[in-house]
Protein backbone atom coordinates (compact mmCIF):
# COMPACT_ATOMS: atom_id res chain seq x y z
CA UNK A 1 0.00 0.00 0.00
CA UNK A 2 3.06 2.31 0.68
CA UNK A 3 5.03 1.49 -2.37
CA UNK A 4 1.44 2.62 -4.47
CA UNK A 5 1.05 5.82 -2.52
CA UNK A 6 5.15 6.81 -3.41
CA UNK A 7 4.45 5.79 -6.98
CA UNK A 8 1.31 7.71 -6.94
CA UNK A 9 3.09 10.87 -5.07
CA UNK A 10 5.92 10.60 -8.08
CA UNK A 11 3.67 10.72 -10.91
CA UNK A 12 1.88 13.71 -9.76
CA UNK A 13 4.83 15.94 -8.52
CA UNK A 14 6.40 15.33 -11.52
CA UNK A 15 6.54 16.43 -15.32
CA UNK A 16 8.38 15.17 -18.39
CA UNK A 17 8.98 17.93 -20.86
CA UNK A 18 9.61 15.75 -24.29
CA UNK A 19 12.16 17.94 -26.58
CA UNK A 20 11.74 17.32 -30.54
CA UNK A 21 14.04 19.28 -32.21
CA UNK A 22 13.14 18.97 -36.51
CA UNK A 23 13.87 19.93 -39.48
CA UNK A 24 12.20 18.60 -42.76
CA UNK A 25 10.52 15.87 -40.54
CA UNK A 26 6.82 15.82 -42.15
CA UNK A 27 6.64 12.51 -42.20
CA UNK A 28 8.12 11.44 -39.25
CA UNK A 29 6.74 14.07 -36.65
CA UNK A 30 2.94 12.64 -36.96
CA UNK A 31 4.20 9.05 -36.22
CA UNK A 32 6.70 9.98 -33.47
CA UNK A 33 3.88 12.00 -31.78
CA UNK A 34 1.46 9.35 -31.56
CA UNK A 35 4.28 6.71 -30.32
CA UNK A 36 5.12 9.10 -27.59
CA UNK A 37 1.43 9.34 -26.38
CA UNK A 38 0.43 6.00 -26.68
CA UNK A 39 3.78 5.12 -24.73
CA UNK A 40 3.08 7.51 -22.32
CA UNK A 41 -0.93 7.42 -21.87
CA UNK A 42 -0.06 4.32 -20.76
CA UNK A 43 2.40 5.16 -17.91
CA UNK A 44 0.09 8.39 -16.93
CA UNK A 45 2.71 10.26 -16.69
CA UNK A 46 2.09 14.69 -16.96
CA UNK A 47 3.83 15.11 -20.09
CA UNK A 48 4.08 17.61 -22.65
CA UNK A 49 5.68 17.46 -25.94
CA UNK A 50 7.52 21.02 -27.37
CA UNK A 51 8.52 20.84 -30.87
CA UNK A 52 11.19 23.03 -31.61
CA UNK A 53 11.40 23.43 -35.64
CA UNK A 54 14.15 25.22 -37.06
CA UNK A 55 12.84 26.61 -40.49
CA UNK A 56 11.95 23.55 -42.19
CA UNK A 57 10.59 23.99 -45.44
CA UNK A 58 8.84 21.23 -45.99
CA UNK A 59 6.03 21.84 -44.08
CA UNK A 60 6.89 20.59 -40.57
CA UNK A 61 5.61 23.31 -38.57
CA UNK A 62 2.09 22.99 -40.34
CA UNK A 63 2.19 19.17 -39.24
CA UNK A 64 2.95 20.28 -36.05
CA UNK A 65 -0.14 23.14 -35.87
CA UNK A 66 -1.87 20.37 -36.90
CA UNK A 67 -1.03 17.95 -33.97
CA UNK A 68 -1.84 20.42 -31.20
CA UNK A 69 -5.51 20.95 -32.98
CA UNK A 70 -5.56 17.11 -32.12
CA UNK A 71 -3.83 16.60 -28.90
CA UNK A 72 -4.29 20.17 -27.52
CA UNK A 73 -2.31 23.02 -26.72
CA UNK A 74 -1.34 21.42 -23.03
CA UNK A 75 0.33 18.38 -24.91
CA UNK A 76 1.84 19.66 -27.93
CA UNK A 77 4.00 22.83 -27.45
CA UNK A 78 5.27 24.52 -30.69
CA UNK A 79 8.42 27.02 -30.05
CA UNK A 80 9.75 27.43 -33.68
CA UNK A 81 12.53 29.31 -34.99
CA UNK A 82 13.28 31.17 -38.19
CA UNK A 83 16.32 29.04 -39.26
CA UNK A 84 18.81 26.15 -38.23
CA UNK A 85 21.06 27.57 -35.06
CA UNK A 86 22.07 24.29 -34.03
CA UNK A 87 21.17 21.26 -31.54
CA UNK A 88 21.99 22.85 -28.41
CA UNK A 89 20.57 26.02 -29.00
CA UNK A 90 17.53 24.15 -29.74
CA UNK A 91 17.84 22.50 -26.38
CA UNK A 92 18.49 25.53 -24.72
CA UNK A 93 15.48 27.46 -26.39
CA UNK A 94 12.92 24.39 -25.74
CA UNK A 95 14.48 24.54 -22.34
CA UNK A 96 13.00 28.18 -21.50
CA UNK A 97 9.26 26.85 -22.35
CA UNK A 98 9.71 23.56 -20.20
CA UNK A 99 7.28 23.32 -17.68
CA UNK A 100 8.31 19.97 -16.58
CA UNK A 101 10.95 19.61 -13.86
CA UNK A 102 12.53 16.56 -16.01
CA UNK A 103 13.30 17.21 -19.95
CA UNK A 104 13.89 14.26 -22.64
CA UNK A 105 15.63 14.83 -25.28
CA UNK A 106 15.14 12.68 -28.65
CA UNK A 107 15.23 12.27 -32.34
CA UNK A 108 12.14 12.98 -34.01
CA UNK A 109 12.92 10.70 -37.23
CA UNK A 110 11.95 7.54 -35.29
CA UNK A 111 15.47 6.35 -34.66
CA UNK A 112 14.35 6.16 -31.01
CA UNK A 113 11.13 3.92 -29.98
CA UNK A 114 9.22 5.94 -26.96
CA UNK A 115 8.77 2.62 -25.48
CA UNK A 116 12.09 3.05 -23.86
CA UNK A 117 11.02 6.62 -21.93
CA UNK A 118 9.14 4.81 -19.12
CA UNK A 119 12.34 2.59 -19.09
CA UNK A 120 14.56 5.79 -18.18
CA UNK A 121 12.03 7.15 -16.00
CA UNK A 122 12.09 4.06 -14.10
CA UNK A 123 15.02 3.78 -13.52
CA UNK A 124 15.93 7.70 -12.66
CA UNK A 125 12.94 7.14 -10.40
CA UNK A 126 14.41 4.52 -8.99
CA UNK A 127 18.16 5.00 -8.13
CA UNK A 128 17.78 9.37 -8.22
CA UNK A 129 20.16 9.83 -11.34
CA UNK A 130 20.39 13.08 -12.27
CA UNK A 131 20.96 11.64 -16.47
CA UNK A 132 19.48 8.37 -18.09
CA UNK A 133 21.26 8.07 -20.94
CA UNK A 134 19.98 5.46 -24.02
CA UNK A 135 22.73 3.09 -25.11
CA UNK A 136 23.50 1.03 -28.00
CA UNK A 137 26.46 -0.09 -26.67
CA UNK A 138 25.34 -2.57 -23.90
CA UNK A 139 22.98 -5.12 -22.34
CA UNK A 140 20.32 -5.98 -25.45
CA UNK A 141 21.33 -2.74 -26.98
CA UNK A 142 21.51 -2.18 -30.81
CA UNK A 143 21.45 -0.65 -34.14
CA UNK A 144 19.04 -1.61 -37.21
CA UNK A 145 19.23 -0.51 -40.52
CA UNK A 146 22.73 0.41 -40.91
CA UNK A 147 25.05 -1.32 -43.70
CA UNK A 148 28.00 -2.65 -42.25
CA UNK A 149 30.15 0.31 -43.44
CA UNK A 150 28.41 2.38 -40.98
CA UNK A 151 27.76 0.47 -38.42
CA UNK A 152 31.83 -0.20 -38.61
CA UNK A 153 31.92 3.12 -38.50
CA UNK A 154 30.01 3.98 -35.84
CA UNK A 155 31.66 0.64 -33.31
CA UNK A 156 35.16 2.75 -34.18
CA UNK A 157 33.91 6.12 -33.63
CA UNK A 158 32.50 4.76 -30.32
CA UNK A 159 35.85 3.17 -29.43
CA UNK A 160 37.59 6.03 -29.74
CA UNK A 161 35.74 8.30 -27.57
CA UNK A 162 35.77 5.86 -25.00
CA UNK A 163 39.79 5.23 -25.52
CA UNK A 164 40.33 9.32 -25.69
CA UNK A 165 37.72 10.61 -23.26
CA UNK A 166 36.60 7.86 -20.62
CA UNK A 167 33.31 9.26 -19.89
CA UNK A 168 32.42 6.33 -17.43
CA UNK A 169 28.96 5.63 -20.17
CA UNK A 170 28.86 3.25 -23.07
CA UNK A 171 27.15 5.46 -25.75
CA UNK A 172 28.94 8.61 -25.88
CA UNK A 173 27.46 10.13 -28.62
CA UNK A 174 24.03 9.05 -28.42
CA UNK A 175 21.25 11.36 -28.00
CA UNK A 176 17.97 9.84 -26.37
CA UNK A 177 18.47 11.03 -22.53
CA UNK A 178 16.51 11.39 -19.68
CA UNK A 179 17.76 14.68 -17.49
CA UNK A 180 16.79 16.61 -14.57
CA UNK A 181 16.28 20.04 -15.69
CA UNK A 182 18.75 21.57 -13.38
CA UNK A 183 20.86 19.50 -14.57
CA UNK A 184 20.32 19.82 -18.06
CA UNK A 185 20.20 23.85 -18.03
CA UNK A 186 23.47 23.84 -16.39
CA UNK A 187 25.26 21.22 -18.85
CA UNK A 188 23.80 23.31 -21.97
CA UNK A 189 25.21 26.42 -20.71
CA UNK A 190 28.47 25.33 -20.01
CA UNK A 191 28.89 23.60 -23.38
CA UNK A 192 30.31 25.18 -26.22
CA UNK A 193 30.00 22.71 -28.69
CA UNK A 194 27.31 22.62 -32.01
CA UNK A 195 25.93 19.38 -33.57
CA UNK A 196 27.22 15.93 -33.04
CA UNK A 197 29.73 17.03 -31.45
CA UNK A 198 27.40 18.50 -28.35
CA UNK A 199 26.16 15.37 -27.29
CA UNK A 200 29.82 13.93 -26.33
CA UNK A 201 30.42 17.10 -24.66
CA UNK A 202 27.21 16.81 -22.47
CA UNK A 203 28.12 13.48 -20.77
CA UNK A 204 31.97 14.93 -20.60
CA UNK A 205 30.91 17.74 -18.89
CA UNK A 206 28.55 15.64 -16.59
CA UNK A 207 31.11 13.77 -15.08
CA UNK A 208 33.20 16.77 -14.53
CA UNK A 209 30.47 18.57 -12.86
CA UNK A 210 29.92 14.74 -10.67
CA UNK A 211 26.36 14.31 -12.04
CA UNK A 212 25.05 10.47 -11.60
CA UNK A 213 24.25 8.73 -14.75
CA UNK A 214 22.58 5.64 -15.25
CA UNK A 215 22.04 3.86 -19.21
CA UNK A 216 19.13 1.85 -20.67
CA UNK A 217 19.68 -0.44 -23.63
CA UNK A 218 17.98 1.03 -26.34
CA UNK A 219 17.01 -0.45 -30.08
CA UNK A 220 18.03 2.36 -32.66
CA UNK A 221 16.37 2.18 -35.93
CA UNK A 222 17.57 4.39 -39.27
CA UNK A 223 15.60 6.93 -40.12
CA UNK A 224 12.73 5.16 -42.72
CA UNK A 225 11.44 8.72 -44.29
CA UNK A 226 13.78 11.77 -45.32
CA UNK A 227 16.83 11.71 -45.45
CA UNK A 228 20.19 11.17 -43.03
CA UNK A 229 21.58 14.75 -41.83
CA UNK A 230 25.20 13.06 -41.18
CA UNK A 231 27.52 13.62 -44.23
CA UNK A 232 31.05 14.25 -44.54
CA UNK A 233 30.96 18.09 -43.00
CA UNK A 234 29.67 15.54 -39.68
CA UNK A 235 31.98 13.32 -39.66
CA UNK A 236 34.90 16.38 -39.78
CA UNK A 237 32.94 17.73 -37.07
CA UNK A 238 33.15 14.92 -34.63
CA UNK A 239 36.85 14.17 -35.41
CA UNK A 240 37.52 17.92 -34.65
CA UNK A 241 34.78 18.05 -31.81
CA UNK A 242 36.43 15.14 -30.39
CA UNK A 243 39.96 16.22 -30.26
CA UNK A 244 39.27 19.67 -28.49
CA UNK A 245 37.57 17.55 -25.76
CA UNK A 246 40.68 15.27 -25.24
CA UNK A 247 42.34 17.89 -24.81
CA UNK A 248 40.39 20.28 -22.99
CA UNK A 249 39.45 17.25 -20.40
CA UNK A 250 43.06 17.38 -19.95
CA UNK A 251 42.86 20.66 -18.38
CA UNK A 252 40.29 20.06 -15.89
Amino acid sequence: MDEEKNDKKLKTENKYSILLPTYNEIENLPIIVWLIVQSLNKCDFEYEIIVIDDGSPDGTLEMAQQLQMLYGKEKIVLRPREKKLGLGTAYLHGIKHATGNFIIIMDADLSHHPKFISEMIKKQQEFNFDIVTGTRYAGNGGVYGWDFTRKLISCGANFLTQFLLRPGVSDLTGSFRLYKKEVLEKLTQSCVSKGYVFQMEMMVKARQFGYTIGEVPITFVDRVYGESKLGGSEIIQFARGLLYLFFTSLTQ
